[in-house]
């Protein structure tokens, strides 16, 4: 986190924003169209992460608004989450070249702008949406198939729930029981009793 200048307790999301929005800290900075930081509630008590930005998202400059997006607006509604009630970034926040995963290099530069989105809007529950998220924040958790559907401990009290990426479900598109599509149905429905539970 030494990236912050100022003391989390009087800095906001808004000035961490437009810093990121100057960052050159990696060589990603060379080929992004925008900085896409994250959207949603300051105050939400879960938040998503997901990998990168997409061409999309790299266009406009806002999280998860390709088919990726979509599917996640989609996925979100069948149990009645809005957007407005939740928080939406990504580890990184520019895009990789040609949609590739963000690298380790990457993933280190850019993991205090995170760390700070996570110490500002103090989330309970962590969404990791794929593998790289979920190894960002759990190294040694075993891959994505195996974790998903689990709630896991982060740093005492934030709890960590690890769901398939929505651009798996793009290219899983299945309904039949035990497929991708089924276990984020269950999983989503996990969210939402979680919500109910812990409102913000």
């Amino acid at each position: 986190m030494n990236q912050i200048q100022e003391p989390l307790g009087v800095f906001t999301l808004d000035k961490l924003e437009a810093q990121v929005k100057q960052c050159k800290k990696c060589n990603l900075q060379t080929t992004r169209t925008s900085v896409v930081f994250g959207e949603g509630s300051a105050k939400a008590n879960v938040m998503f992460v997901g990998e990168g930005p997409g061409e999309v998202e790299d266009r406009t400059g806002k999280p998860f608004v390709g088919p990726a997006g979509q599917k996640l607006d989609e996925v979100l509604a069948s149990v009645g989450i809005t957007r407005d009630e939740i928080y939406v970034t990504n580890v990184v926040k520019c895009r990789p070249p040609g949609n590739r995963a963000p690298n380790k290099k990457e993933i280190a530069k850019c993991a205090p702008y995170l760390e700070a989105q996570i110490a500002l809007i103090n989330p309970g529950l962590i969404i990791t949406l794929g593998n790289i998220p979920t190894q960002w924040f759990l190294p040694n958790a075993p891959g994505i198939t195996k974790v998903r559907g689990t709630y896991l401990a982060w740093r005492g009290e934030i709890k960590i729930f690890p769901m398939f990426h929505p651009s798996y479900l793009l290219r899983n598109p299945s309904r039949a029981k035990g497929s991708p599509k089924y276990l984020t149905w269950l999983d989503v429905q996990k969210i939402k009793e979680w919500i109910n539970e812990y409102p913000a």
